[in-house]
């Protein structure tokens, strides 16, 4: 059960119909994990905080000035204590800080792509959050902690963006811009050579750091889902397009 990192990308994600939505409904069909472990992009605490429930999650439509047709999917699916606290156990076993959430429920980050992969809600899934002023080495750790994860049938998620700026996306425009493609260019390298050192130092290394990233709450959930995944077996690029001219859907299996 390799973790994944996956693009989230606009909400719109979750009533389009494009090559990814369709690499979405593809990649879950050809899985059959026993719980799903998310961390988004769109929950952001200073201690890594874990969803607790067992009971049906409440949708959060956390954006605005969308179509009234998003605001009407529902993703009904049940969390799990029991994960959450294994969960919590790898983490504290590595030192990592960790506390539960009870009340909170899916936002986007979690629900526009997993109602495409496992459109059934039927998969428990145990949403997590980021703290995007942790040093890379850190998000490594916390998804090297949860290693394991991945031999008990249980898939992990990194739910973010590798180009994320939003101030400056190009409407409309469908061919991406060149300073985009080279900063996914140097990532895939570093990534397809295990290069960490490098990858840790991305924000003075990257090409176009500054401006592919400009916040990294967006970009952490890459170095959790990559430090989830077995450092042996080469990573595998399974979706790369680009929309607005600038917003990456580059997507990995670890």
């Amino acid at each position: 059960m390799n973790p994944l990192f996956v693009a989230h990308g606009s909400p719109m994600l979750a009533v389009e119909d494009n090559d990814y939505t369709q690499l979405l409904k593809k990649t879950g069909a050809g899985l059959k994990p026993d719980a799903i472990v998310i961390f988004t992009a769109h929950w952001e605490t200073e201690t890594t905080t874990i969803s607790s429930k067992d009971d049906v999650y409440e949708t959060i439509y956390d954006f605005g000035g969308f179509p009234d047709e998003l605001y009407q999917i529902q993703y009904p699916a049940s969390g799990s204590t029991q994960i959450a606290e294994l969960v919590r156990k790898l983490l504290e076993d590595k030192g990592i800080p960790s506390e539960f959430d009870k009340v909170r429920g899916l936002d986007h980050g979690s629900w526009t792509m997993l109602h495409h992969m496992f459109p059934k809600a039927d998969v428990p899934v145990v949403q997590v959050s980021v703290n995007p002023y942790g040093s890379p080495e850190e998000q490594y750790r916390i998804g090297e902690a949860l290693r394991e994860l991945s031999d008990r049938n249980i898939l992990v998620i990194g739910s973010g963006v590798t180009v994320h700026n939003l101030r400056i996306l190009k409407w409309g425009q469908k061919t991406p811009e060149p300073w985009a493609v080279e900063f996914d260019d140097w990532l895939i390298d570093k990534l397809e050579k295990h290069d960490l050192e490098s990858l840790f130092r991305y924000a003075e290394l990257a090409p176009n750091a500054k401006t592919a990233v400009p916040r990294p709450e967006h970009f952490v959930p890459l170095f959790i889902a990559l430090g989830s995944g077995k450092p042996e077996e080469k990573p595998a690029i399974i979706h790369r397009s680009y929309d607005m001219g600038n917003l990456s859907y580059l997507s990995f299996q670890f």
